[in-house]
C-alpha cells in the first residue's frame, strides 16, 4: 500500500501502489501547471462513504510507495483519469473497481505499445 500525506493532516491516505502511481502522475502534472483539482476516493477498508481533498500547488504533498520500483501504468487508463481530473467533478477513484476499469482500458491493438512508468 502506498500512502499520501497531504497538508498538515497526520493521517495518511492509503491506496494500492499502482493506483497511487496514477494519482501521482496526474497530480504532479496538474500542480506543475498551477492547476488545482479535487481527488475523491471510495471503497477503502478504513473509511466508509467517500472522501475528497482539494489539491492545489500551495499545499504540501508527499507520496510514499511500498515498492522500490515504479509501477507500470496503462497509458489509456492514465489518459482517462487525466481527462476526469480536468472535469468539474475532479478525479474520482473507487478502490474496489479501479483494476477492472484499468483492464478495460487496454485495447488489443495497443497492448504492445509503450507502457508508462510512474517514476
Amino acid at each position: 500500500m502506498a500512502t499520501l500525506y497531504y497538508g498538515s493532516d497526520t493521517a495518511p491516505i492509503s491506496l494500492p501502489d499502482r493506483l497511487m502511481g496514477y494519482i501521482k502522475v496526474i497530480a504532479s502534472t496538474k500542480l506543475r501547471r498551477g492547476e488545482s483539482f479535487t481527488l475523491t476516493w471510495t471503497g477503502t477498508e478504513d473509511a466508509e462513504g467517500r472522501s475528497t481533498i482539494w489539491l492545489q500547488p500551495a499545499i504540501p504533498l508527499r507520496f510514499v510507495f511500498e515498492s522500490v520500483e515504479p509501477e507500470q501504468l496503462v497509458g489509456d487508463y492514465l489518459r482517462a483519469l487525466a481527462d476526469q481530473a480536468n472535469a468539474a467533478s475532479g478525479l474520482v477513484v473507487d478502490v474496489r473497481t479501479w483494476e477492472s476499469a484499468e483492464e478495460q482500458s487496454r485495447t488489443p491493438a495497443r497492448t504492445a505499445g509503450r507502457p508508462v512508468r510512474a517514476a
